[in-house]
């Protein structure tokens, strides 16, 4: 076989398609042929860095993951994973099978339990990029087009965007080029380009990244975050193990050093880790919602558990009072970056067991119960818009749709991280505070805000970090709601 180019094609020696019903087996193969490709292109690249152009073209292929099911006989309705909706060939490419090992094989545990099927692990016929292959080298970097004297993608297989699009999770009806069904949500070169993505904007990698994800829009939260960190490291019983920040620094001992690197990352990112990544990551998406769709689309192929926003909002109530809590119940999608994923008549339904976590976590902290917790928590509509200083303009239209939706909160990123949790079958929620009064007077100026930060930042934290320890020890069929699952849904979570 030659490309265009008419140059011979040298390729690594892999294990043939081989049928496992054993998952921890088929696991420990995707791993072997993954890490083939990886060692074939790095050793190719590095030789061709120190020699130049070679006269063949080096290609990697991805593993594959492969089904076939014949029955319509029916599985355990009550999950909404592992298992397909009827008859057919599914398939996937795999990577970073290391990375996923224990999610791979408790999906693959699922589908030979409900369908009695074999695994069947073989080679893809998906080049893998050689700048997803030395990612896995820290000695080796891919140059920009141009310093080399020869075309990169002439001698190996770049990015390639048509195959990282997101048509399973936003469509209906999709097939692979073989005509097979998706087995996963996202494509291997789809989740490579996403993880190469979180390692830039949040400059961790993401190994330490947990099943539990808060998101923020304020540094003071980290500076809390890191506060509780610091106090469970110092209980040996309290579980949690390390807490690890930006440029991958880690600490394990509650007094000692956490280096803060000389320039921060796009969206400051901090890990509270446990075993089995159990658990809480902390990412400061800074205010937007661009940046909370980038956040989540690239955090969303590591299928965290759940991810809740923890941020400040505008109060739209007269009864609010600064510091009150806004639990959402809905969304008034006004943020304008999902449009064309997710139209905006799609409802994001409010999801039970996030909303009871939320205000059971509301309720330990504040020492609130019952009926009293009216008088610092309204439940209700939140309202999410891309245009920070709305309030400037005339107020009648934005003001008039405020009060049809019956909001009670505005901010620029709840709407946008709960549509895109609904979009990925992440479990979501919002929990808010309310920092500023613009519709009554009450704007966020500094001394004001400075006591605000004081008086309220740590419990808020608290709050969600108490939240996601409940969702910790809650069975994952539980969390992963069937409210999430479209017509036509992947097997793999």
């Amino acid at each position: 076989m030659t490309t265009s180019l008419h140059l011979p094609i040298d390729s690594p020696e892999t294990p043939d398609t081989e049928a496992f019903h054993d998952p921890a087996a088929a696991v420990e193969r995707l791993i072997e042929i993954y890490f083939a490709s990886v060692r074939f292109l790095c050793d190719r690249f590095t030789h061709v860095l120190s020699n130049g152009a070679p006269d063949t073209r080096y290609r990697a292929y991805y593993p594959e993951i492969r089904i076939a099911t014949s029955s319509y006989a029916p599985t355990d309705n009550r999950l909404s994973f592992g298992h397909v909706t009827e008859p057919g060939r599914y398939s996937t490419t795999v990577t970073r099978p290391d990375l996923y090992a224990n999610y791979l094989r408790q999906q693959l545990s699922l589908l030979i339990e409900n369908h009695g099927v074999d695994i069947e692990v073989g080679v893809s016929a998906t080049p893998m990029p050689v700048h997803f292959a030395v990612a896995n080298d820290p000695g080796l970097t891919v140059p920009q087009e141009g310093v080399m004297e020869f075309t990169l993608r002439d001698v190996f297989d770049v990015p390639d965007l048509a195959t990282t699009h997101d048509d399973i999770v936003n469509g209906y009806g999709f097939l692979h080029e073989d005509g097979s069904r998706p087995l996963a949500p996202f494509t291997a070169q789809r989740i490579d380009y996403s993880l190469a993505r979180l390692s830039h904007y949040t400059a961790t990698d993401a190994d330490h990244f947990q099943n539990h994800v808060l998101f923020t829009n304020y540094q003071f939260y980290i500076d809390e975050f890191e506060a509780y960190a610091r106090k469970v490291l110092g209980d040996p019983l309290s579980g949690y193990t390390s807490f690890v920040g930006p440029g991958n620094n880690q600490i394990t001992q509650a007094d000692a050093g956490l280096p803060v690197p000389a320039k921060l990352p796009q969206m400051p990112t901090y890990h509270l880790k446990r075993d089995n990544n159990a658990g809480i990551t902390l990412v400061n998406i800074g205010v937007g919602p661009s940046n909370a769709k980038t956040a989540t689309d690239h955090i969303a192929v590591l299928r965290p558990h759940a991810w809740l926003m923890v941020g400040h909002c505008a109060g739209l109530r007269n009864s609010q009072r600064l510091g009150d809590f806004v639990l959402a119940h809905a969304y008034l999608r006004e943020d304008n970056v999902l449009d064309d994923d997710l139209p905006v008549w799609i409802p994001i339904p409010a999801l039970a067991e996030i909303q009871v976590a939320l205000e059971q976590a509301v309720q330990s902290v504040t020492e609130h119960e019952g009926y009293n917790m009216k008088s610092i928590m309204r439940t209700g509509t939140v309202a999410t818009i891309d245009n920070r200083n709305w309030e400037l303009r005339d107020q009648s239209g934005p003001v008039q749709r405020l009060s049809q939706s019956r909001a009670i909160a505005l901010d620029m990123e709840s709407a946008t991280i709960a549509a895109n949790g609904f979009r990925f079958r992440v479990p979501y929620g919002t929990l808010l505070c309310v920092s500023d009064k613009p519709l009554h007077g009450e704007l966020k100026l500094p001394g004001m805000a400075s006591e605000f930060y004081h008086t309220q930042v740590a419990r808020h934290l608290l709050i969600g970090v108490r939240a996601m320890e409940s969702l910790r020890d809650m069975p994952l069929e539980r969390i992963h709601s069937r409210k999430l699952r479209s017509f036509e849904e992947t097997a793999f979570l």
